[in-house]
């Protein structure tokens, strides 16, 4: 049983350089990405991240178009569409009576479809997939070193940020009358998702990196109501979903992003039925604590 366990765990990770950097690469991830979506998700922001994954879809496709698969020229068009996405929805919401979600879908669909079209000017239906779904154990040492430079910049300003971000999240209206780096914290915020989309582009894709970031910060809420451990524990699930995703791809010969976001996935459902905050717990208190 012990050598089976090390040849289906451990071994693959240990015999092989490419596994080794996609474990190291997708936990990084993990560990920047799943905070940022625990405060989506308390921020009824959700979907934001989804749609902000198709918004930088342009930047890379130009970068794809005059540089070819460079890592870095489709990074840096990625971050500045991005950015500029996030930046133009904010403005529409705050200069008419539009709301920020519906003129950020407005946005995100515009940019996916011009992604799209960009990407087949050049490109073939092989380059396509590969930008929207990635290839985690393709993973070179460039993309390791950007994705380690987000995440570690990620942790530092959501240090920075942290007390603002989580009175942000509780009460906003507070936090504008009593500061004036409410909208500020708001587009720090947002350029942080759209940096760890960015560099989990490189990994998972643009569409399912949003997985990574999300589907572990649902988790964790059937789990914890306090943010701080709802944090802990989506990086916890995030990095869970990693490993259990690259070993499912490396012995079953499956796609690794969508392998790693199935298994995110799969400890979402079971977390459903399971976790304190979960459909049997929530049934099982009396009429009187569902409701208080």
């Amino acid at each position: 049983m012990g050598v089976n366990f090390y040849s289906f765990a451990i071994a693959p990770f240990l015999e092989h350089a490419f596994m080794q950097r996609s474990l190291i690469g997708v936990l990084l991830l993990a560990l920047s990405a799943c905070p940022l979506g625990v405060f989506l998700m308390l921020r009824r922001m959700s979907l934001t991240g989804d749609a902000m994954s198709h918004a930088i879809l342009p930047g890379v496709a130009l970068g794809f178009l005059f540089f070819g698969l460079e890592l870095i020229p489709m990074t840096i068009g990625g971050l500045l569409i991005g950015w500029l996405v996030a930046v133009a929805a904010g403005a529409v919401s705050r200069l008419t009576s539009q709301k920020e979600d519906a003129s950020l879908a407005a946005f995100y669909l515009i940019s996916l479809a011009a992604g799209v079209t960009i990407i087949s000017m050049r490109g073939s239906s092989v380059d396509l997939m590969h930008l929207l779904f990635g290839s985690v154990l393709a993973m070179d040492n460039t993309a390791l070193y950007l994705i380690t430079a987000i995440s570690s910049t990620t942790l530092v300003v959501l240090a920075i940020i942290w007390r603002a971000l989580v009175a942000e999240c509780l009460d906003p209206l507070f936090l504008r009358s009593v500061s004036r780096w409410g909208a500020l914290i708001h587009f720090v915020f947002l350029a942080l998702v759209v940096l760890n989309l960015v560099g989990g582009f490189q990994a998972l894709g643009t569409l399912l990196v949003v997985g990574l970031m999300m589907l572990p910060a649902a988790t964790a809420r059937f789990w914890s109501a306090q943010i701080r451990p709802m944090c802990i524990l989506a990086i916890g699930f995030g990095a869970t979903a990693a490993i259990s995703g690259l070993l499912l791809s490396y012995h079953a010969a499956l796609p690794s992003g969508p392998a790693i976001v199935l298994a995110a996935g799969s400890i979402y459902l079971v977390s459903l039925f399971i976790g304190p905050n979960g459909i049997i717990a929530t049934h099982k208190k009396p009429i009187s604590h569902r409701t208080a």
